[in-house]
């Protein structure tokens, strides 16, 4: 063994590589180069569009998540080829970009984007092409009513969000409640799970008011809020975001209600670019924004690798605001990918069957490849079983207030699909 090897093993045996307490599969086969054709993985990213702030986030942590695979011997021994495509933040356009990787770069599998209108005009597509699609939007159809054995989930949706807020919010903010939201897909599912739940509880709910995605004048629409009201959901992404906080907190609504959402509303808004608009709004946060919650020496890493700030996740260089709540998702994408591949034996994609199965019910636990903790996807409906954070926007910064275990939570939302009845 060389000098150089020999004193690196021994600051790997030590702990010294790639944060403490990193597990050793990642240097079993350090010095080995991945050989063979290449396993190519496409990501249908929102790169420019109204969502490009959260796109940018999700390419940044797939592209690191390839490169360290193909730094230590790829997938299976075989490099791993990573290539994107804009979605532009269309739906049309990112149902022909799927296509586009599936038939003209031949990508394997698919990290799809985080739209999910673009998701849901994409996944008969993965059926059709039978291909792994992972979508990274959140409207719980795509892994239910419209969805199929070729589509699973990393990250959260609207089904499972529900699940971990409501009882809280209730309990702690009210029971009546009036929703604003985006008028499309996300939109509606966020109000129709929330609704299910709501109904059960006995709570009030006003008429729901669906906002056009190109408006920018919310005020017409605010002004419908239930002047009773005692706490308002939003659902808005971007500008309009930014619209929905500024316009809302000039109408008094902060001081009259309480308002709560999803971290979407926030995802890559710092609160201190509002002017403390946001100020005292609650949020279900699926990662932490500020480290010092989820202060793991696996979250650490990565967050060092995307060079962000322990506490707004501001980027290094640039005012990028880190999209804390759902990049992991996409870097544990690959990794989940990385396992599924080893564990069926899959080579090409006549193997996909038997990856579906290797996926269907993988547990993982926290890791270097899997920060946001311990998860595992549900056989039956695809879905990840993961942890949540209740926050508040206090002071300018985005503050844990309880964490909801994942554990705990998996009774609150059963499947209520079973996609291992569907043939392929």
């Amino acid at each position: 063994m060389s000098a150089t090897r020999r004193n690196f093993m021994k600051t790997v045996l030590a702990g010294g590589v790639l944060g403490q307490g990193l597990n050793l599969t990642f240097t079993k086969d350090l010095f080995a180069k991945p050989t063979g054709k290449p396993i190519i993985i496409g990501h249908q990213c929102d790169l420019t569009g109204a969502i490009s702030s959260w796109g940018y986030w999700l390419d940044k942590a797939a592209k690191a998540a390839c490169d360290h695979l193909n730094a230590n011997n790829g997938i299976a021994g075989r490099p791993v080829q990573y290539v994107v495509e804009d979605t532009e933040t269309n739906p049309p356009t990112g149902a022909r970009k799927f296509r586009s990787l599936v038939q003209r770069n031949e990508a394997d599998f698919v990290l799809g984007s985080v739209h999910s209108g673009v998701n849901l005009a994409s996944v008969p597509i993965a059926k059709e092409l039978q291909t792994i699609y992972m979508p990274q939007g959140m409207a719980a159809e795509m892994t239910e009513s419209k969805g199929n054995r070729y589509i699973f989930r990393v990250g959260s949706d609207t089904y499972s969000q529900a699940a971990a807020g409501v009882e809280w919010a209730v309990k702690n903010l009210g029971k009546k409640w009036s929703f604003v939201f985006a008028d499309y897909a996300w939109g509606w599912s966020h109000f129709n799970e929330h609704k299910a739940l709501l109904d059960k509880m006995g709570a009030s709910i006003g008429d729901p008011i669906a906002v056009p995605v190109d408006a920018k004048d919310l005020l017409p629409y605010l002004a419908k809020v239930n002047k009773d009201a005692e706490q308002l959901y939003s659902v808005f992404i971007g500008s309009q975001s930014v619209a929905y906080y500024t316009q809302s907190k000039s109408l008094g609504l902060d001081k009259r209600m309480n308002r709560y959402s999803v971290l979407c509303t926030h995802e890559s808004i710092s609160p201190k670019e509002l002017g403390g608009a946001s100020e005292g709004i609650y949020m279900l946060e699926y990662m932490p924004r500020g480290l010092k919650y989820k202060d793991t020496a696996h979250n650490r890493k990565l967050r060092d690798l995307m060079k962000v700030d322990p506490v707004d996740g501001k980027e290094e260089g640039s005012n990028r605001i880190l999209a804390s709540s759902h990049y992991w998702a996409s870097w544990e994408s690959i990794f989940f990918i990385q396992k599924a591949v080893e564990k069926s034996g899959w080579k090409t994609k006549k193997d996909t069957p038997e990856f579906i199965k290797a996926l269907e019910g993988m547990k993982v636990e926290e890791s270097f490849e899997h920060p946001q903790g311990p998860k595992y996807i549900r056989k039956e409906d695809h879905k990840a079983v993961i942890d949540f954070y209740m926050s508040r926007v206090e002071n300018g910064e985005i503050h844990v207030k309880q964490k909801i275990d994942a554990a705990d939570l998996e009774k609150r939302f059963p499947p209520r699909h079973d996609f291992t009845k569907e043939s392929f």
